[in-house]
């Protein structure tokens, strides 16, 4: 239930305090005094869209503030989602649009903490249900009501049509994977011809190391020169080791600084550690001496694996153009090749089994639908008997309503058209309700549909702007009394002009527009120190007097005392219809 609504600098508003109360709230007031300004700061506060254009004139951002009393139904929804209760039954929601270079920043908290728009559309739909302006238009559309014919059939037709998108989203998969073989199969052979082809190739390589073309590389430069390796390698033999030309080599030279280091540390041991380095490089000469003779003795020139060698370094660098640049790319697109090859060969479903999901998801749609129709069929007929009831009281005793289905292609939403028929007078057929009803007839027809969702709305608080337009007399108060009943399972708003609606209410606004002085620079909307004239909208809680005389307004009768008497007229008789001895109708005063 909303008990309280603060809004600050919203359209007209400047600042507005009101405080509801349980049963019927009735907003009434001149035609543009703001009423409609109230419900649309409800919306606004609860996820509605919105524009810059809210934002009162010359203030940079607007407030709005709403607290609800929980319902305990919703108490474990709100715990599931982390949310504490303050003073264990009220949740405060608020938004703020502030305005920045021209965009539009909105942020919304409840109790004071940051929350995203799915979160607040949800609770949205937990604490308030909103009937503008403009709804009795949209009634005719047929989504919203095969919507509507679902919501009145609670978890079922829920959950079956939750079934219901599944298998199409399924089924719409394996058509979309079957179309794809079928478009591609032919792309698909041209594709494996190609990959077989490189498969080939690349394997008649038998690529295994990446830096096969450098060892190979080596293994060219040393068979080609195994002459000058010989050589040099005989060379570096003598200089190290051992020359046969009479000269010292370094291993000699290395010997005589040795035994005259042995001789020195007779005299000085400080010597030992440079003998031992001298002795070690010693020792590593020889080593290499013998290393370098060895690897000289072992060359031998080999014409046939250098043509091997060049051979297979030609195919690699062929391969290297084709699939690099480099080998280490060749052998990965080869891998590359081979997983496609795998996904289009072996690994992939056959045509023939794509052909079979698609059946076996189309027969699992068509029952799903199949499933979801009879739900609706059921519910259409609990629909059909619960609105001619609530209509019949509305001044429509020989109406006539039917929702019907008729076959569809099957959709995520089932495979049904639905479309409201409707006959308010006696001796003419059934026809699509946006086609013969009048605004009056929609109105009602409209609030008898809320009164039929109430039974299974969880909204614990009903929003109607001007519910009753079109209507007057004996409908009126018609509506009035369903109103009142509606306000006994649910907290009801509504703006009127209906002296017959206001009376019964629990709760009487009376919502008026004031001029006052301003400091406004109308040039940049900015604060000025220069007053000007601005309008405001203000609201006030009417007691019993002040009631009388907001009726007697909205009754219009031909002298102040005899509105006066006819807006005690009206008081009395919501007196003896909360007492359930309801009165005669009243007609309204000519």
């Amino acid at each position: 239930m909303l008990t309280a609504l603060r809004i600050e600098n919203f359209a007209l508003i400047d600042c507005l305090e009101l405080s509801f109360g349980a049963g019927l709230n009735v907003l009434t007031g001149e035609t543009g005094a703001g009423k409609s300004i109230i419900l649309d700061a409800i919306d606004t506060v609860l996820g509605g869209k919105v524009s810059s254009r809210v934002i009162r004139t010359g203030t940079a951002k607007a407030l709005i503030e709403a607290t609800f009393q929980v319902e305990p139904n919703l108490v474990n929804w709100l715990n599931q989602q982390e949310i504490d209760l303050i003073d264990e039954q009220f949740v405060i929601c608020s938004r703020e649009l502030a305005v920045n270079q021209g965009n539009l920043r909105s942020r919304s908290r409840i109790n004071g903490v940051l929350v995203n728009r799915p979160l607040i559309d949800r609770l949205r739909d937990r604490l308030v249900e909103i009937t503008a302006q403009g709804q009795t238009v949209q009634i005719g559309q047929p989504a919203l009501q095969r919507e509507l014919l679902d919501l009145f059939g609670g978890n079922p037709i829920i959950q079956q049509r939750s079934t219901v998108t599944a298998a199409f989203l399924a089924y719409q998969q394996a058509v979309s994977a079957l179309e794809k073989r079928r478009h591609s199969e032919q792309q698909r052979l041209q594709r494996l011809d190609l990959l077989e082809y490189q498969i080939r190739e690349l394997q008649a390589a038998s690529l295994t190391e990446a830096d096969e073309l450098e060892q190979l590389e080596q293994e060219r430069q040393r068979l080609s020169h195994v002459v000058e390796l010989q050589q040099l390698s005989y060379k570096v033999y003598q200089a190290l080791y051992q020359n046969d030309r009479g000269e010292l080599a370094a291993a000699d030279l290395l010997g005589q600084a040795e035994t005259t280091l042995n001789d020195m540390v007779r005299y000085d041991s400080q010597l030992q550690t440079i003998l031992e380095m001298v002795s070690a490089a010693l020792a590593q000469i020889g080593e290499a001496g013998r290393q370098i003779n060895s690897y000289g003795e072992a060359l031998e020139t080999d014409p046939h694996r250098l043509e091997e060698v060049e051979e297979r370094l030609r195919s690699l660098k062929q391969i290297c153009r084709k699939y690099g640049p480099t080998l280490a790319d060749a052998i990965a697109h080869y891998q590359k090749l081979q997983s496609e090859l795998a996904e289009l060969t072996g690994t992939g479903e056959s045509l023939e089994e794509l052909e079979k999901t698609a059946i076996a998801c189309q027969e699992t749609l068509t029952l799903a639908c199949q499933q979801l129709t009879q739900l609706r069929m059921t519910t259409a007929q609990e629909l059909d008997q619960i609105l001619v009831q609530e209509l019949k009281p509305l001044a429509m005793e020989k109406v006539q309503f039917q929702v019907k289905l008729a076959p569809a292609a099957p959709s995520s939403s089932g495979a049904d058209i639905i479309a409201f028929y409707f006959s308010p007078n006696p001796g003419e057929p059934l026809q699509p309700i946006a086609a013969i009803a009048s605004g009056g007839e929609m109105s009602r027809f409209l609030l008898a549909l809320k009164a039929c969702f109430s039974q299974v709305d969880s909204a614990s608080t009903l929003v109607f702007d001007e519910i009753d337009v079109g209507v007057s007399g004996r409908v009126a108060q018609a509506i009035a009394a369903k109103l009142y009943q509606l306000s006994h399972r649910h907290q009801v708003l509504c703006v009127t002009h209906q002296p017959l609606v206001a009376a019964m209410a629990d709760h009487h606004f009376r919502v008026d527009k004031e001029t006052i002085n301003s400091y406004l620079n109308p040039e940049n909307n900015l604060e000025s120190i220069h007053p000007a004239e601005r309008t405001v909208v203000r609201a006030t809680i009417l007691d019993n007097s002040q009631r009388r005389e907001e009726l007697a307004q909205l009754a219009g009768g031909q002298s102040a005392q005899e509105a006066i008497a006819f807006a005690e007229s009206l008081l009395a008789q919501a007196e003896r219809w909360r007492q359930n001895q309801p009165p005669a109708l009243a007609d309204s005063p000519q």
